[in-house]
């Protein structure tokens, strides 16, 4: 699924982002942690996995370990 960047914590890597619907769902920096990304900026374009609400798993596609650039 994807969705795009709405707020995003520098500091301790946690943020939320809106779903194309417009769900708005949040991860911890956990999630941030184990994505393989450095940064990201408020409109960018993830991908997600989900738990309700919560963001299980974050990545770009491309960026990453096992990641191919399509």
């Amino acid at each position: 699924m994807q969705a795009s960047i709405h707020t995003w914590s520098d500091d301790d890597g946690s943020g939320s982002a809106l779903l194309d619907d417009g769900r708005l769902v949040t991860w911890a920096p956990e999630v941030f942690d184990a994505s393989s990304l450095r940064h990201l900026r408020v409109g960018q374009r993830v991908s997600v996995d989900l738990d309700g609400t919560t963001v299980t798993r974050l990545w770009i596609v491309g960026i990453g370990e096992g990641e191919t650039i399509r």
